[in-house]
């Protein structure tokens, strides 16, 4: 009988699963329309108010995303304010919504990674994860990674797409 060889082993690719970079930690949408009067506007004092009495410690260590659902003309001091209030509890704070937030945690960790590691591999961009992980975050490493490998792959090790091959 011969024996079975891993071809994948032996092709010397380094997978990076972007699912596992992903950041822990409660995502939340701020929404400031139940702020509004009469659903149409924001009146500064109504709103002051209740940025004083908002209890901002239910935001701990918490990645919150701030907009308006409703169609409407929010100043952007409201939204300053709000960020204000929220900057010595969250985690993050994001203008937009949850994917919104979801892309800049993404490229946070992304940026901060050490790519010393695979400069001149043969890096695969793992495709299938559990949670959906942003486009962003595949276009941002892709970026990062293509001036210090020697390629670059999307897919499973024993399936890929080629993406990057350096010119020899």
């Amino acid at each position: 009988m011969e024996e079975i060889i891993n071809k994948v082993k032996q092709s010397g690719l380094i997978q990076i699963d972007l699912e596992s970079l992903r950041p822990t930690g409660e995502r939340i949408f701020f929404d400031i329309a139940p702020q509004l009067y009469m659903g149409l506007a924001l009146r500064e004092k109504d709103f002051r108010t209740f940025i004083q009495t908002h209890d901002w410690t239910q935001y701990d260590g918490k990645h919150v995303a701030i907009a308006c659902s409703e169609d409407a003309i929010i100043p952007a001091w409201a939204y300053m304010l709000v960020s204000s209030s929220l900057s010595n509890h969250a985690a993050t704070i994001v203008f937009g919504n949850l994917a919104d937030l979801e892309k800049t945690l993404f490229d946070q960790v992304i940026q901060r990674m050490d790519l010393s590691e695979f400069e001149d591999g043969k890096i695969v961009i793992k495709g299938c994860s559990k949670e959906a992980v942003p486009q962003d975050a595949y276009v941002t490493l892709t970026n990062r990674l293509r001036p210090i490998v020697r390629s670059i792959f999307f897919g499973e090790p024993c399936s890929t797409v080629p993406i990057f091959k350096k010119a020899k």
